[in-house]
């Protein structure tokens, strides 16, 4: 059993699915399937639940990363020499929806492990963030990743994927998706972002044209709306405990569009300690989020 496979199902648990960390690790998704097949050979249990249309892991697969993930990173600080001292000052973008899911837990990691490093946050929107590491004026951002891959001049590390789900107020007992925009107005989210457009091109295709007078840039406000009996709308709840604040009914759409998280820097910058060190620190807390969500 090569121990690049352990790497393997981190990425799959990172994405969600197989043809996604296929795409990461330069493979094909039948390569990724194989290996997958391999390690729970080797580990005589079975890490997914092949029985659905979707291959879904257990959680037994996330046991199994986390204990790996604790093994390289102590194997990682016998090989670096002690002496080491990541020092300095990275300028990080996050858009609004990931702060609470990586801001607390990455920063707190950050400044018990790396207490000379300083992260400065600044938010924004994917594509204007996106455009300030290019220029310069940030060192990485966490943004949703373009559906087209993105830039070749930006290296692109993948955090999480959230699937887009349809909230309706806490008392509505309709599950018809025709029927549910007949009753209640659409309140859209920002078409300027890319779940924003994810979530239009879904409904025109499922529902038929629709329009809708709001249209906000925050899922928060979204959902404070919606738990308001305001209406109902498309977005992805990757916030913590957002729905037990602003309670929603939540339906899990068909063939639902899905956003995938990233944190985006140069190619020029591949190899800078202090960046290495944030983007490690930002994929255990997406994953550690993950596993949460999971439970």
């Amino acid at each position: 059993m090569k121990i690049e496979a352990f790497g393997l199902l981190d990425a799959v648990l990172r994405h969600g699915t197989m043809a996604a960390a296929a795409q990461e690790a330069r493979l094909t998704a039948s390569a990724v399937s194989i290996q997958m097949k391999k390690l729970e050979e080797y580990l005589g249990q079975q890490l997914f639940d092949r029985s659905g249309q979707q291959v879904k892991p257990l959680p037994l697969a996330f046991e199994v990363a986390d204990v790996m993930r604790r093994a390289s990173s102590q194997i990682e600080s016998l090989r670096r020499p002690s002496s080491i001292v990541i020092e300095g000052t990275l300028r990080l973008g996050v858009i609004e929806s990931m702060q609470p899911v990586l801001l607390p837990g990455s920063l707190q990691e950050l400044r018990r492990r790396y207490p000379r490093l300083r992260v400065l946050p600044r938010r924004g929107k994917s594509a204007e963030l996106t455009n300030a590491v290019k220029a310069g004026e940030l060192d990485a951002a966490v943004v949703a990743e373009p559906e087209n891959g993105g830039s070749s001049r930006l290296r692109w590390h993948g955090l999480q994927r959230c699937e887009l789900s349809l909230i309706v107020p806490p008392d509505e007992t309709e599950t018809d998706l025709a029927a549910l925009f007949a009753r209640h107005e659409w309140i859209r989210y920002d078409r300027g972002t890319i779940a924003g457009r994810l979530a239009a091109r879904y409904i025109n295709a499922q529902v038929g044209e629709k329009s809708g007078d709001l249209e906000l840039d925050a899922v928060r406000a979204i959902v404070a709306m919606v738990s308001g009996g305001l209406g109902l709308s498309i977005v992805q709840l990757s916030e913590p405990g957002l729905t037990r604040v602003f309670p929603v009914r939540v339906l899990k759409l068909r063939g639902a569009p899905v956003v995938r998280f990233a944190l985006v820097t140069r190619t020029g910058d591949t190899g800078r300690r202090p960046l290495e060190v944030l983007r490690k620190v930002l994929q255990n807390t997406a994953r550690a989020a993950a596993k949460t969500a999971a439970a």
